[in-house]
């Protein structure tokens, strides 16, 4: 075969679609049996995502019109709009939709199976695949991708470390599924909604989504710094946030979550002979907001865009400094500001002081920016209009 990758989330399943697509053989590996499971992620994307990305209907829960924030006092900031601004996206109806693109498209989907790195050289690389039944084989590939996302499985078992310089931010998040009624729902209706502050959570934050059929997705994030850990269960700050928002009738439909991790800069070594990183194993993920989904889906169009261009049998050496360099190019000031923010925010969040700075900040937001405005500074990280008020969180 001439590409293997590991994890079928956006980010894997949408680099074998495009490889796919312009005749590569690739097969697609992923430890889930149904891409229904575990389906975490708030999943809110602006419009013009959804539309460049050729997202479909059916993996769309929500449209929303409007940001909520919580400070950390109580108070609700509200910026509404006229028209929709995003969406939000049912995950797991999303990776279905891969799922299903990438089989027709003649990608080999191997699902319920997990994959460790069994050999690795500039000219290719062998991974073992054990299914669930203990059955194991051996597969070889030209190009092996670790699209396993915050996890870096392969990365990890390649030797591959994070740069000292430029650490991983990471956490966890956990998520509940909950099934509201009509009035339950109503005051989150419409409007994607964070919680900021600690207390509702110390060195992170909680969000609320609308979905189909008057659900919720409730959930929190926790990113602490380098040397503290996080804690065992994040149930608890959950929990709080479910009673304080009325919502602890509802009944709980499912429950999800996982490890997050981005370093800033993305200098990390993702690039060993023939193994290649994408998507959230690549850093995609911006921690301000916590999104990651359109940047995991952006970087399997570029690295597949690589591929093709420069011939699936090139040069090792070759495709290395290219991709190096591509995700160099990447990092643009404004991502960058966006990852200190994320970095300054998060681990300061965790005493009145923090609380005041992040309440000062919420509320310029509020008597100065319209919603259009906000999603600009979150979701295309425009801080030139910001300037001066951002400054405390630099410094």
């Amino acid at each position: 075969m001439s590409v293997l990758i590991v994890g079928a989330g956006p980010s894997g399943a949408r680099l074998a679609i495009q490889l796919a697509r312009a005749g590569v053989e690739v097969t697609l590996v992923d430890r889930l049996a149904d891409p229904n499971r575990n389906a975490y992620s708030s999943g809110a994307l602006p419009l013009d995502a959804v539309r460049r990305l050729g997202l479909p209907d059916e993996a769309i829960a929500a449209t929303w019109q409007g940001w909520q924030l919580h400070d950390p006092s109580g108070l609700v900031h509200q910026w509404w709009s006229a028209s929709d601004l995003g969406v939000v996206l049912d995950f797991g109806r999303l990776r279905s939709w891969l799922w299903e693109q990438a089989r027709c498209h003649g990608v080999e989907l191997i699902s319920d199976c997990r994959a460790s790195l069994s050999s690795l050289t500039a000219e290719g690389a062998s991974v073992r695949l054990q299914m669930r039944d203990g059955q194991t084989t051996l597969r070889s590939a030209r190009w092996l991708i670790d699209a396993t996302g915050a996890r870096r499985d392969l990365l990890q078992q390649a030797g591959l470390r994070p740069n000292p310089e430029d650490p991983l931010l990471q956490g966890i998040g956990v998520e509940w599924l909950l099934q509201a009624d009509d009035r339950q729902a109503a005051a989150w209706r419409d409007r994607i909604s964070f919680f900021l502050g600690t207390a509702w959570i110390p060195h992170g934050y909680a969000w609320i989504f609308p979905m189909q059929g008057q659900r919720l997705k409730v959930g929190v994030c926790h990113l602490p710094p380098a040397d503290r850990s996080t804690p065992g269960s994040l149930a608890g700050p959950l929990k709080r946030l479910i009673h304080r928002c009325g919502l602890s009738s509802c009944p709980v439909l499912d429950r999800h979550g996982g490890p997050l991790s981005s370093s800033i800069s993305r200098t990390e070594p993702l690039v060993a002979g023939a193994l290649l990183a994408v998507g959230d194993a690549a850093s995609s993920a911006n921690l301000l907001g916590g999104e990651g989904i359109r940047h995991a889906m952006d970087g399997a169009d570029q690295l597949a865009d690589l591929l093709i261009a420069e011939g699936i049998w090139g040069d090792s050496s070759t495709m290395a400094r290219r991709y190096q360099h591509q995700l160099k190019a990447q990092r643009s000031w404004r991502w960058l500001v966006s990852g200190r923010l994320a970095r300054r925010t998060w681990w300061g969040l965790d005493n009145p002081r923090a609380d005041r700075r992040l309440r000062r900040l919420i509320h310029g937001l509020s008597v100065s920016t319209e919603a259009p405005a906000l999603s600009e500074l979150l979701f295309e990280y425009n801080f030139e209009r910001y300037g001066l008020r951002l400054l405390p969180y630099l410094l």
